[in-house]
């Protein structure tokens, strides 16, 4: 079997950065599992890596469509395949690194999602009631059919939302059903599954600071900019964390001040529930920066370790 890296977390825990350390260790190449990173001009509110910040190490998947574009993790699935493949031809190890739980999932266990049937009227029908009663109505009748499902997705995630409702009309089953089924699936890979974590009282401060820094890096003039170009909050670009909010408050609809508020609390949420996800998935290590006293080096040291241990890398 090929091999493969995912290293994944929570926001703000300090993915990036390790996963350049990792890659510069075993001749990595990147491949983002972002649903933010991939939006041309959406760069600071995405907490977007900076060509200087990649250190050499190529990466794959940032910047592929404009705000107005679809992305989805059909599509995701597809083009990180083409990049893995890319990737080993290289004679490198392909790395998946991000915080995007089901686009991780879709390349480890190889969901198939030819499968899911569509109804476009239905699906445009529910997208219609969203805008019309707003996003937590439609939350509501997902809860009704699919409560797992209503609970793995926010109801901000309208696009989602939509989605898990759509399959349940088309095929009589729950989609949280279906995911279940998908995650028992074996890997295809031979699979190193990193989950880098922090304890909480940290990672809230680490999210914390993360936001004021986007303030001060110019994240109201970033959405400033995006709004004078057309785009708006109906988009699922726009509705991500830090540009819903910034949007909010450039209609007139909540102060400043709230809406740093606003994007922390998410932000704080967002974490919360990437955590949930990752304890659901088989055969992850654990890597706690608290454990290590917050040594990177020592991380990368145990990382490359286990690597070596099955085979992914190098020799015992």
């Amino acid at each position: 079997m090929k091999p493969l890296i995912i290293i994944a977390g929570p926001t703000a825990v300090g993915k990036s950065a390790l996963s350049i350390r990792i890659a510069k260790e075993v001749g990595g190449s990147i491949i983002s599992a972002d649903s933010m990173q991939v939006y041309q001009g959406m760069d600071i509110g995405s907490a977007k890596i900076r060509e200087d910040e990649m250190e050499g190490i190529p990466h794959y998947l940032i910047d592929c469509v404009k705000p107005d574009q679809p992305w989805n993790v059909v599509i995701f699935q597809e083009r990180a395949k083409k990049a893995m493949a890319e990737i080993y031809a290289r004679g490198r190890i392909p790395m998946i690194v991000g915080g995007t739980g089901f686009y991780i999932q879709a390349i480890t266990r190889d969901i198939d999602f030819t499968s899911m049937q569509e109804d476009v009227e239905f699906r445009q029908r529910m997208e219609a009631l969203a805008e019309e009663e707003g996003p937590e109505f439609l939350h509501e009748k997902l809860r009704a059919v699919d409560p797992s499902a209503a609970d793995q997705i926010h109801f901000n995630n309208v696009k989602r939302v939509v989605r898990a409702l759509e399959f349940y009309h088309v095929s009589g089953q729950r989609i949280s059903d279906h995911n279940a089924r998908e995650r028992e699936k074996k890997s295809p890979y031979n699979l190193a599954y990193f989950v880098l974590t922090q304890d909480r009282k940290t990672l809230y401060q680490r999210i914390d600071k993360r936001v004021d820094r986007m303030m001060q890096e110019g994240l109201l003039d970033e959405v400033a900019a995006l709004k004078r170009a057309g785009y708006h909050q109906g988009m699922v670009s726009m509705q991500g964390l830090g540009y819903k909010e910034i949007l909010e408050y450039l209609d007139g609809r909540i102060s400043l001040d709230q809406a740093v508020y606003q994007i922390k609390r998410d932000s704080r949420h967002f974490a919360k529930r990437q955590l949930t996800w990752f304890r659901r998935e088989k055969d992850v290590v654990w890597l706690d920066k608290s454990a290590f006293g917050n040594d990177e080096d020592l991380i990368v040291k145990r990382a490359v370790e286990l690597l070596k241990k099955r085979g992914i890398y190098g020799a015992d």
